[in-house]
């Protein structure tokens, strides 16, 4: 872990962020756009995608495994092996950047690391949809408390993430009014 924060703090600037941004835009605004859709369209009716839901659920995940079609399947785990690994890297770098450049000059400095652990936990909740949907009509209660397990981790340490962000832009509005005053 060091080298990757040795890494993050070496290429923490404004090009680097603006540069991660933009990509980062592309997921949400291209890539990702209307995947949700195409699958419901795939199954013929809304059933979503196993990443986007939230709590602790297991039985509703397998439940959403059977609900998608053969074709919807194929699609989502194509999607998971492709999009949904380079998108964690891409956030994971970019919130790791944003926490580098918030926490340089902080005892918190280890915290631009807390995106590469949300990335971890996507990464295992990845591996447990393929799983589920590549072995489906097989259905192992094991990975879908598993898959169920990581998503909550991926949605806790991302909560986490987005707050120390604000905390940190916080921080720094406060020592930009102090300098501003003196």
């Amino acid at each position: 872990m060091n080298a990757l924060s040795v890494f993050l703090i070496k290429i923490a600037n404004w090009k680097s962020l603006l540069s991660l941004i933009l990509l980062y835009i592309v997921f949400p605004a291209y890539l990702l756009k209307n995947v949700e859709n195409k699958m419901n369209s795939l199954s013929g009716k809304e059933v979503g995608v196993i990443d986007l839901t939230w709590g602790y659920d297991p039985p509703k995940t397998l439940q959403m495994i059977a609900d998608y079609s053969p074709e919807a399947r194929t699609f989502y785990a194509t999607t998971e092996m492709t999009i949904d690994i380079v998108y964690p890297i891409v956030y994971a770098f970019l919130f790791g950047i944003i926490l580098t450049m918030l926490y340089r000059q902080s005892t918190w400095q280890w915290v631009h690391l807390l995106p590469f652990i949300t990335m971890f936990f996507d990464f295992m909740e990845n591996i447990s949809i393929i799983y589920l949907l590549k072995t489906y009509p097989l259905q192992s209660q094991l990975f879908a408390m598993f898959c169920e397990i990581c998503k909550l981790l991926k949605w806790i340490s991302f909560g986490i993430l987005i707050l120390l962000i604000v905390i940190g832009l916080v921080r720094l509005l406060f020592r930009f009014l102090n300098k501003k005053t003196v």
